[in-house]
């Protein structure tokens, strides 16, 4: 068994020496440096393990070392040491995610613990990689289920970038996981005992979208009785996920920008700045740049946001997904009972459909399928498009030639609005629109009646 690695950061050589000394005792190999430009050297050239650091060194302060780490993909544990010890000095420490701090002069029983809680948390990860090399091999990876080399590559990018702090660009189309991978990177973070939050920014009024993100103070405006705590304020020290960032209105992103270069918030009828901890994870299901080009997505946000981005594959492009997938959906359904069974034919037209709804459409058709089945699924229970005999379903709109486009297309917003029993999110998905044009057709509409009454 390969011992682990300790690097001992320690400008006085007399404490460096007695430091490096009761480290080894513990069963680690050491390697010593007395200032952070030797011990950047070492992390480099060297597979470390665990860091004791002194705070004040000659050129610098052992913080920096600890948030430059905090950045770098896979774990080094971080120990601080200093002879200064203070309630603030322990909370930074902490803050900046240090594993723990030690006094001086050393207590020798304290580093021993400390040492060996080091040994069994990496003997821990090391299992729970090895475990997750595992279920990989089976098509599992957090919350995600797929074993296509297009979903393989997605995996590898999320355990490179998980462990740091960086901001994570998602792009793909709608229904291919966009907010699972989301998740997985928060889940497998240091962020992921703190809150991982998700907003659809294309899913809230625009008026509103500024207050759900940033809070505001009692009294802003008409109906704000109570301070509010936005977004970001509720993700302190977690995640953010701001899926379909393009549907962000361009004067509220300038805001967005400055918090994320400011790492602060100002409330909505407030005049002090919030500080907060937040990492953001975006998403959209637009080519990026084609959104600049259109005036959708500021340059300088994307590429703030589009630090370490991720293409989520089409389910399409997923060889030999869409099977694992239904196994999945169906065992989940079924629940442990006899039902869930998909016959051979069915199971095929399933694998060789397109999906222009990715893994949403095909969750949705195979819950559909369960539903119908009295026992095995089969074909017949497979809406038309899939089968090759595609029939009209639910209500008919009939219009006159010579309507004019904009009743036509009114009477057929508010038609697929009533069959959705006014859900504003499923209607636009049916239309092929953003909610935020629902939004803004039925505010319309309610102001043409107004005129009219009036």
């Amino acid at each position: 068994m390969i011992a682990p690695r300790a690097l001992i950061v320690e400008d006085d050589p007399s404490s460096l020496n007695a430091l490096a000394q009761l480290v080894e005792i513990e069963g680690f190999e050491t390697s010593t440096a007395a200032t952070l430009a030797t011990a950047r050297r070492r992390l480099g050239s060297e597979q470390i393990d665990v860091v004791l650091c002194d705070l004040i060194l000659p050129d610098g302060r052992g913080t920096e070392l600890l948030e430059e780490l905090s950045e770098r993909p896979g774990t080094i544990d971080v120990i601080l040491v200093t002879g200064n010890a203070s309630v603030d000095t322990a909370v930074e420490a902490l803050r900046l995610g240090a594993y723990d701090y030690l006094t001086k002069p050393i207590d020798v029983s304290r580093l021993k613990a400390l040492l060996s809680g080091l040994n069994r948390s990496r003997d821990l990860r090391d299992e729970i990689s090895s475990l997750r090399g595992k279920l990989r091999s089976v098509g599992r990876f957090d919350s995600m289920v797929g074993t296509s080399p297009a979903m393989q590559r997605v995996y590898d990018l999320i355990e490179k970038v998980a462990p740091t702090n960086a901001s994570v660009f998602l792009i793909g189309e709608s229904g291919t996981g966009k907010e699972l991978a989301a998740s997985a990177v928060h889940r497998m973070s240091r962020r992921r005992r703190s809150k991982f939050i998700a907003l659809n920014c294309g899913a809230v009024t625009p008026t509103l979208l500024e207050s759900e993100l940033f809070g505001h103070e009692k009294g802003s405006f008409t109906s704000a009785t109570r301070r509010h705590q936005g977004y970001f304020e509720r993700a302190d020290g977690g995640t953010l996920f701001l899926d379909e960032i393009t549907e962000m209105p361009i004067e509220l992103q300038v805001k967005l920008l400055r918090v994320l270069e400011t790492s602060t918030v100002m409330r909505v009828g407030g005049e002090e700045q919030v500080p907060v901890d937040v990492r953001i994870i975006a998403a959209t299901n637009r080519d990026p740049h084609s959104a600049v080009e259109d005036g959708k997505l500021r340059m300088d946000l994307l590429y703030r946001l589009k630090v370490f981005p991720i293409e989520m594959p089409p389910l399409r492009e997923r060889e030999g997904d869409v099977e694992l997938l239904v196994e999945e959906f169906l065992s989940k359904l079924a629940d442990g009972s006899a039902r869930g069974r998909i016959d051979e034919q069915a199971k095929k037209r399933l694998c060789t459909y397109h999906w222009p709804g990715n893994v949403r459409e095909l969750k949705n058709v195979v819950e559909r399928a369960f539903i119908l089945a009295d026992g095995e699924i089969d074909s017949d229970c497979l809406p038309g498009e899939i089968t090759g005999e595609e029939k009209p379903e639910g209500p008919i709109l009939r219009v006159r030639v010579g309507t004019p486009v904009a009743d036509v297309e009114r009477r057929l917003i508010l038609a697929t609005l009533e069959q959705f029993d006014g859900n504003k999110n499923e209607t636009a998905k049916a239309l092929g629109l953003s909610v935020k044009t629902i939004y803004n057709r039925l505010n319309a509409y309610d102001e043409e009646q107004e005129t009219v009454e009036a």
